[in-house]
């Protein structure tokens, strides 16, 4: 009965090495932050400036965030608020854009 012995590792979602990422989860939180932000100020018309550029950083942050994460829980997260960013990016600007009626 040695599996008794060994914790089970194998087949977590949310799977961790035990080790702090302070960079990881500050970019995690960040990026569902804006991401929740941009999908839900999507929904009304006259905060597309909101919307936007929520999106907009919430995108970029959860690229680099991709980029640098080292676990799965990370990885879940960052997919979780990559789109609700990009959804409230892409429809901020169907309505109006990053720079709808400020410029020009």
């Amino acid at each position: 009965m040695a599996q008794t012995l060994r914790p089970n590792t194998v087949g977590s979602l949310f799977a961790t090495d035990h080790k702090p990422h302070p960079l990881q989860d500050t970019l995690l939180a960040v990026t569902l932050v804006l991401g929740v932000t941009a999908f839900v100020s999507a929904m009304f018309h006259s905060l597309h400036l909101l919307s936007s550029w929520a999106g907009l950083i919430g995108i970029i942050t959860g690229a680099y965030g991709q980029f640098v994460s080292e676990t799965t829980r990370e990885r879940f997260g960052l997919v979780l608020g990559l789109g609700a960013a990009a959804v409230g990016f892409f429809l901020g600007m169907a309505h109006g854009g990053l720079f709808g009626g400020v410029i020009g």
